[in-house]
């Protein structure tokens, strides 16, 4: 029979539980939403899953999901509000950690890496998902988009009277170096962490700049 979460349930889940309780609680749906989307998709292929299916997969209403995903793409992604640690945005914005902006931006990149929106394990699926379906490349293009307004206003902060021009590009790249880290980790088998391979990504980098 299919389990369908009721109001008062949510309601106990929202006001009776400690908080701690309530994030691991919601952090556990959200990737048993996700672990569904993913065999689902696999199986039957991204045009035949419906939310519905999705739903009955994990054992929650439709509206449970709507409150963790705005379409099952998104659930495919797993996509979720753009975060970074505040404390390693502060420190880049006021001129840190080393006063070097290439530096200083790996760092940034890095701490995007450590905390990314899904697990690496599910991470590889969403990659080879997004291999045979190039739909999802272009929402996880248009995600990071809708995010670029904040990242822009991290570099202004950090550049204050500089070119925006120049504040769009550096924004720009901390986004594509994050990814582009993503794909070449997914590349090497997707094993260990994917800051390992941020150095690489960043000679890469400054290989092409230098190149006369």
């Amino acid at each position: 029979m299919q389990k369908v979460d009721s109001a008062p349930a949510a309601a106990l889940d929202a006001a009776d539980l400690p908080v701690g309780l309530r994030e691991r609680k919601k952090r556990a749906r959200r990737e048993a939403l996700i672990d569904s989307t993913h065999r689902l998709v696999a199986q039957h292929g991204l045009d035949a899953v419906t939310v519905d299916a999705i739903c009955a997969d994990a054992g929650v209403s439709p509206r449970t999901f709507f409150n963790y995903f705005e379409s099952k793409d998104d659930a495919v992604l797993g996509i979720q509000p753009w975060s970074l640690d505040p404390a390693i945005a502060e420190t880049f914005a006021t001129g840190g950690p080393t006063g070097r902006l290439g530096a200083d931006l790996e760092v940034l990149v890095a701490a995007m890496l450590e905390s990314p929106m899904i697990s690496h394990d599910r991470l590889a699926t969403v990659m080879e998902l997004a291999r045979q379906e190039p739909r999802l490349l272009v929402r996880q293009m248009a995600w990071m988009e809708s995010h670029r307004g904040a990242v822009q206003e991290l570099m202004q902060r950090r550049l204050a009277d500089a070119d925006p021009a120049r504040v769009e590009l550096l924004g720009m790249l901390l986004m594509i170096l994050t990814r582009a880290t993503f794909v070449r980790w997914d590349s090497a088998g997707g094993a260990g962490d994917a800051r390992e391979h941020l150095p690489d990504v960043m000679h890469d980098l400054r290989t092409v700049l230098a190149d006369d």
